[in-house]
Protein backbone atom coordinates (compact mmCIF):
# COMPACT_ATOMS: atom_id res chain seq x y z
CA UNK A 1 0.00 0.00 0.00
CA UNK A 2 0.91 3.55 -0.41
CA UNK A 3 1.76 5.70 2.84
CA UNK A 4 3.27 8.83 4.33
CA UNK A 5 6.21 8.21 6.24
CA UNK A 6 7.88 10.26 8.88
CA UNK A 7 11.66 8.90 8.55
CA UNK A 8 13.00 11.42 11.14
CA UNK A 9 11.58 13.59 14.14
CA UNK A 10 11.37 17.03 12.10
CA UNK A 11 11.38 15.89 8.77
CA UNK A 12 8.60 16.13 6.45
CA UNK A 13 6.98 12.51 5.30
CA UNK A 14 7.76 10.38 2.58
CA UNK A 15 5.76 8.80 0.39
CA UNK A 16 6.87 5.25 0.27
CA UNK A 17 5.12 1.79 -0.37
CA UNK A 18 4.47 -0.34 2.57
CA UNK A 19 3.05 -3.64 3.75
CA UNK A 20 -0.88 -3.40 4.59
CA UNK A 21 -0.97 -3.70 8.24
CA UNK A 22 -2.70 -6.53 9.60
CA UNK A 23 -5.20 -6.09 12.79
CA UNK A 24 -3.58 -7.45 15.83
CA UNK A 25 -6.13 -8.78 19.33
CA UNK A 26 -8.49 -6.23 19.90
CA UNK A 27 -7.90 -4.19 16.16
CA UNK A 28 -10.10 -3.62 13.46
CA UNK A 29 -8.73 -3.11 9.70
CA UNK A 30 -10.16 0.24 7.78
CA UNK A 31 -9.37 1.30 4.31
CA UNK A 32 -8.74 5.20 4.68
CA UNK A 33 -10.83 7.45 2.78
CA UNK A 34 -9.87 10.42 4.20
CA UNK A 35 -6.87 12.02 6.75
CA UNK A 36 -6.72 15.28 7.63
CA UNK A 37 -3.28 16.87 8.65
CA UNK A 38 -3.61 18.64 11.80
CA UNK A 39 -1.70 21.09 13.85
CA UNK A 40 -1.26 17.69 16.26
CA UNK A 41 0.26 15.59 13.67
CA UNK A 42 2.80 18.50 13.17
CA UNK A 43 3.87 18.88 16.29
CA UNK A 44 4.14 15.27 17.48
CA UNK A 45 6.57 14.66 13.94
CA UNK A 46 8.56 17.19 14.85
CA UNK A 47 9.84 15.85 17.95
CA UNK A 48 9.24 18.87 20.21
CA UNK A 49 5.97 17.76 21.65
CA UNK A 50 5.48 16.93 25.58
CA UNK A 51 4.88 12.94 24.25
CA UNK A 52 8.74 13.12 23.21
CA UNK A 53 10.55 12.12 20.31
CA UNK A 54 8.53 9.50 18.44
CA UNK A 55 9.90 6.58 17.26
CA UNK A 56 10.42 6.84 13.50
CA UNK A 57 9.74 5.65 10.67
CA UNK A 58 6.03 5.74 11.47
CA UNK A 59 2.75 6.97 9.42
CA UNK A 60 1.27 10.06 10.88
CA UNK A 61 -2.17 10.83 11.25
CA UNK A 62 -3.79 10.83 14.64
CA UNK A 63 -7.40 10.98 12.94
CA UNK A 64 -9.00 10.00 9.46
CA UNK A 65 -11.86 8.12 7.66
CA UNK A 66 -12.46 5.52 6.49
CA UNK A 67 -14.63 2.10 5.96
CA UNK A 68 -14.03 -1.03 7.58
CA UNK A 69 -12.42 -3.73 5.40
CA UNK A 70 -13.53 -6.87 7.23
CA UNK A 71 -16.94 -7.74 8.96
CA UNK A 72 -16.72 -6.90 12.81
CA UNK A 73 -19.34 -8.70 15.39
CA UNK A 74 -21.19 -5.74 15.39
CA UNK A 75 -20.95 -4.40 11.53
CA UNK A 76 -20.12 -5.66 8.05
CA UNK A 77 -17.60 -5.01 5.81
CA UNK A 78 -17.68 -1.42 4.43
CA UNK A 79 -19.37 0.62 7.17
CA UNK A 80 -18.11 4.28 7.52
CA UNK A 81 -16.16 5.16 10.49
CA UNK A 82 -14.48 8.00 11.92
CA UNK A 83 -11.18 6.96 13.90
CA UNK A 84 -8.44 7.71 16.00
CA UNK A 85 -5.09 6.60 16.54
CA UNK A 86 -1.83 7.38 18.95
CA UNK A 87 0.36 7.83 16.20
CA UNK A 88 3.47 10.30 17.29
CA UNK A 89 2.51 9.86 20.67
CA UNK A 90 3.33 6.11 21.39
CA UNK A 91 5.07 3.51 18.86
CA UNK A 92 2.51 2.42 16.45
CA UNK A 93 0.98 4.10 12.71
CA UNK A 94 -1.77 6.48 12.15
CA UNK A 95 -4.01 7.15 9.46
CA UNK A 96 -2.11 8.95 6.15
CA UNK A 97 -1.91 5.20 4.41
CA UNK A 98 -4.53 3.78 2.29
CA UNK A 99 -4.71 1.31 4.85
CA UNK A 100 -5.20 1.69 9.09
CA UNK A 101 -5.94 -0.59 12.21
CA UNK A 102 -7.43 1.55 15.24
CA UNK A 103 -9.00 -0.41 18.55
CA UNK A 104 -12.73 -0.60 18.28
CA UNK A 105 -12.83 1.96 21.28
CA UNK A 106 -11.31 4.27 19.10
CA UNK A 107 -13.75 4.24 16.06
CA UNK A 108 -17.07 6.20 15.72
CA UNK A 109 -19.40 4.66 13.04
CA UNK A 110 -21.06 7.85 10.99
CA UNK A 111 -24.24 7.89 9.40
CA UNK A 112 -24.73 6.62 5.84
CA UNK A 113 -24.23 9.60 3.46
CA UNK A 114 -21.51 11.55 5.89
CA UNK A 115 -19.13 13.44 3.56
CA UNK A 116 -15.87 11.63 4.69
CA UNK A 117 -13.81 14.49 3.41
CA UNK A 118 -15.43 17.22 5.25
CA UNK A 119 -15.87 14.70 8.46
CA UNK A 120 -11.92 14.61 8.07
CA UNK A 121 -11.57 18.17 8.01
CA UNK A 122 -13.86 18.67 11.13
CA UNK A 123 -12.81 15.97 13.29
CA UNK A 124 -11.47 16.67 16.67
CA UNK A 125 -11.45 20.09 15.49
CA UNK A 126 -14.76 20.87 15.98
CA UNK A 127 -15.33 18.42 18.73
CA UNK A 128 -12.88 20.65 20.58
CA UNK A 129 -15.08 23.73 19.85
CA UNK A 130 -18.29 22.26 20.55
CA UNK A 131 -16.87 20.94 23.87
CA UNK A 132 -15.53 24.37 24.86
CA UNK A 133 -18.69 25.97 24.26
CA UNK A 134 -21.14 23.71 25.73
CA UNK A 135 -19.36 21.13 28.30
CA UNK A 136 -16.29 23.83 29.47
CA UNK A 137 -17.63 27.05 28.54
CA UNK A 138 -21.21 26.20 29.89
CA UNK A 139 -22.77 28.30 26.57
CA UNK A 140 -26.21 29.94 27.92
CA UNK A 141 -28.59 30.60 25.52
CA UNK A 142 -28.37 34.68 24.63
CA UNK A 143 -25.25 35.02 26.05
CA UNK A 144 -22.06 36.59 23.79
CA UNK A 145 -19.13 34.78 22.98
CA UNK A 146 -16.17 35.84 20.99
CA UNK A 147 -14.40 33.78 18.83
CA UNK A 148 -10.30 33.96 18.95
CA UNK A 149 -8.58 32.80 15.99
CA UNK A 150 -11.47 32.76 14.03
CA UNK A 151 -9.66 31.78 10.96
CA UNK A 152 -8.61 28.43 11.59
CA UNK A 153 -10.79 25.07 11.79
CA UNK A 154 -11.58 25.42 15.75
CA UNK A 155 -12.27 29.48 15.19
CA UNK A 156 -14.41 28.43 12.25
CA UNK A 157 -16.30 25.73 14.04
CA UNK A 158 -17.29 27.84 17.02
CA UNK A 159 -18.73 30.69 15.02
CA UNK A 160 -21.09 28.56 13.43
CA UNK A 161 -21.70 26.27 16.82
CA UNK A 162 -22.03 29.21 19.10
CA UNK A 163 -25.00 30.38 16.85
CA UNK A 164 -26.25 26.14 17.31
CA UNK A 165 -25.94 26.30 20.75
CA UNK A 166 -27.78 29.53 21.37
CA UNK A 167 -25.60 32.40 21.34
CA UNK A 168 -27.43 35.74 20.63
CA UNK A 169 -24.22 37.33 19.59
CA UNK A 170 -20.92 36.32 18.09
CA UNK A 171 -18.11 38.11 17.42
CA UNK A 172 -15.16 36.47 15.72
CA UNK A 173 -11.75 37.80 15.60
CA UNK A 174 -8.32 37.16 13.37
CA UNK A 175 -5.63 38.12 11.33
CA UNK A 176 -6.95 38.84 7.59
CA UNK A 177 -9.82 40.25 6.23
CA UNK A 178 -9.95 36.72 4.09
CA UNK A 179 -10.95 34.99 7.62
CA UNK A 180 -13.48 37.70 9.07
CA UNK A 181 -15.44 38.05 5.97
CA UNK A 182 -15.62 34.05 5.96
CA UNK A 183 -16.61 34.54 9.88
CA UNK A 184 -19.38 36.78 8.71
CA UNK A 185 -20.67 34.34 5.98
CA UNK A 186 -20.14 31.35 8.63
CA UNK A 187 -22.87 33.24 10.75
CA UNK A 188 -20.39 36.11 13.06
CA UNK A 189 -22.90 38.73 13.81
CA UNK A 190 -19.18 41.49 14.32
CA UNK A 191 -15.66 41.08 13.70
CA UNK A 192 -12.10 42.54 14.91
CA UNK A 193 -9.45 42.50 13.23
CA UNK A 194 -6.24 41.15 15.02
CA UNK A 195 -2.92 43.63 13.71
CA UNK A 196 0.06 42.51 13.54
CA UNK A 197 1.73 45.52 16.14
CA UNK A 198 -1.79 45.20 18.46
CA UNK A 199 -0.70 45.27 22.59
CA UNK A 200 -2.89 44.53 24.86
CA UNK A 201 -4.76 47.51 25.21
CA UNK A 202 -5.10 48.56 22.06
CA UNK A 203 -6.69 45.15 21.08
CA UNK A 204 -8.84 45.32 23.80
CA UNK A 205 -10.25 48.64 23.21
CA UNK A 206 -11.77 47.35 20.15
CA UNK A 207 -12.62 44.14 21.39
CA UNK A 208 -14.71 46.08 24.35
CA UNK A 209 -17.64 47.50 21.98
CA UNK A 210 -19.32 44.30 22.13
CA UNK A 211 -19.91 43.04 26.44
CA UNK A 212 -18.62 39.43 26.22
CA UNK A 213 -19.76 36.17 28.37
CA UNK A 214 -17.55 33.14 26.72
CA UNK A 215 -14.62 33.55 25.25
CA UNK A 216 -13.42 30.67 22.90
CA UNK A 217 -9.49 31.38 22.85
CA UNK A 218 -7.29 29.02 20.49
CA UNK A 219 -4.83 31.07 20.08
CA UNK A 220 -3.43 32.55 23.66
CA UNK A 221 -0.92 35.61 24.35
CA UNK A 222 -1.76 39.37 23.97
CA UNK A 223 -5.79 38.20 22.19
CA UNK A 224 -6.17 36.11 25.02
CA UNK A 225 -4.72 38.92 28.19
CA UNK A 226 -7.19 41.54 25.70
CA UNK A 227 -10.18 39.03 25.52
CA UNK A 228 -10.10 38.95 28.96
CA UNK A 229 -10.79 42.59 29.44
CA UNK A 230 -14.02 42.51 27.12
CA UNK A 231 -15.54 39.79 29.65
CA UNK A 232 -18.48 40.20 32.17
CA UNK A 233 -18.80 39.79 35.41
CA UNK A 234 -18.51 35.96 35.99
CA UNK A 235 -17.46 35.63 32.62
CA UNK A 236 -15.03 32.71 31.34
CA UNK A 237 -12.50 32.07 28.70
CA UNK A 238 -11.72 28.46 27.95
CA UNK A 239 -8.29 28.09 26.23
CA UNK A 240 -7.57 25.33 24.15
CA UNK A 241 -4.12 26.62 22.35
CA UNK A 242 -1.26 28.86 22.18
CA UNK A 243 -1.22 29.57 18.36
CA UNK A 244 -0.09 33.11 19.34
CA UNK A 245 2.04 32.73 22.51
CA UNK A 246 2.46 29.89 24.70
CA UNK A 247 1.85 33.08 27.85
CA UNK A 248 -1.00 34.97 28.81
CA UNK A 249 0.28 38.71 30.27
CA UNK A 250 -3.14 38.66 33.00
CA UNK A 251 -2.98 41.06 35.44
CA UNK A 252 -4.93 39.72 38.77
CA UNK A 253 -7.08 42.75 39.12
CA UNK A 254 -8.63 42.11 35.85
CA UNK A 255 -9.56 37.94 37.08
CA UNK A 256 -10.41 39.36 40.66
CA UNK A 257 -12.29 42.64 39.89
CA UNK A 258 -14.95 40.45 37.73
CA UNK A 259 -14.92 37.18 39.06
CA UNK A 260 -13.52 35.52 36.07
CA UNK A 261 -13.12 32.08 34.87
CA UNK A 262 -10.37 30.56 33.24
CA UNK A 263 -10.30 27.34 31.94
CA UNK A 264 -8.49 24.57 29.91
CA UNK A 265 -9.23 22.04 27.35
CA UNK A 266 -7.76 19.09 25.98
CA UNK A 267 -9.42 16.26 23.80
CA UNK A 268 -7.65 14.06 25.57
CA UNK A 269 -9.85 14.69 28.83
CA UNK A 270 -12.82 13.01 26.68
CA UNK A 271 -13.53 9.30 27.63
CA UNK A 272 -14.54 7.04 24.20
CA UNK A 273 -18.33 7.78 24.93
CA UNK A 274 -18.02 11.41 25.30
CA UNK A 275 -16.11 12.00 22.31
CA UNK A 276 -18.00 9.46 20.44
CA UNK A 277 -21.26 11.67 20.95
CA UNK A 278 -19.80 15.10 20.34
CA UNK A 279 -18.33 13.60 17.00
CA UNK A 280 -21.69 12.04 15.98
CA UNK A 281 -23.17 16.09 17.01
CA UNK A 282 -20.39 17.80 14.55
CA UNK A 283 -21.27 15.24 12.38
CA UNK A 284 -25.00 15.81 12.37
CA UNK A 285 -24.63 19.82 12.18
CA UNK A 286 -22.30 19.54 8.73
CA UNK A 287 -24.76 17.05 7.15
CA UNK A 288 -27.79 19.11 7.91
CA UNK A 289 -25.67 22.42 6.86
CA UNK A 290 -25.58 24.17 9.87
CA UNK A 291 -21.47 23.43 9.59
CA UNK A 292 -18.72 23.36 7.59
CA UNK A 293 -15.28 23.99 7.26
CA UNK A 294 -13.00 25.73 4.40
CA UNK A 295 -10.16 22.63 3.40
CA UNK A 296 -8.46 21.51 0.23
CA UNK A 297 -7.97 17.80 -0.85
CA UNK A 298 -4.92 16.39 -2.28
CA UNK A 299 -3.61 13.10 -3.02
CA UNK A 300 -2.10 10.87 -0.78
CA UNK A 301 0.50 11.02 -2.74
CA UNK A 302 1.13 14.72 -2.48
CA UNK A 303 1.67 14.53 1.08
CA UNK A 304 5.31 16.01 1.46
CA UNK A 305 4.16 18.95 -0.05
CA UNK A 306 0.97 19.51 1.24
CA UNK A 307 2.63 18.71 4.96
CA UNK A 308 3.22 22.59 5.87
CA UNK A 309 0.85 23.95 3.87
CA UNK A 310 -1.36 26.69 5.42
CA UNK A 311 -5.11 25.67 6.04
CA UNK A 312 -6.99 22.10 6.67
CA UNK A 313 -5.62 19.49 4.05
CA UNK A 314 -7.48 16.34 3.50
CA UNK A 315 -5.00 13.94 2.21
CA UNK A 316 -7.71 11.52 -0.01
CA UNK A 317 -5.52 7.98 -0.57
Amino acid sequence: MRAAEIRAAGGSPVVTDRPVPEPGAGEVAVSVTAAPITPLDLLCASGTSYFGRPETPYVPGVQGVGVLTRPTPTEPAGTPVWFATTAGMRPGDGSMAEHAVAAPGDLVILPSGADHALVAALGLSAVAAWMCLTWKGNLIPGETVLVLGAGGVVGQSAVQLARVAGAGHVVACARSDAALERARRLGADSVVRLAEHDDVESLARRLGDVPVDLVIDPVSGIPAAAALRTLRPGGRLVNLGGAAGDECPVSSAVLRSRSLHIHGYTNNELDADRRREALLTVVGHAMSGTLTVDYERVPLTEAAGAWTRPGRIVLVP
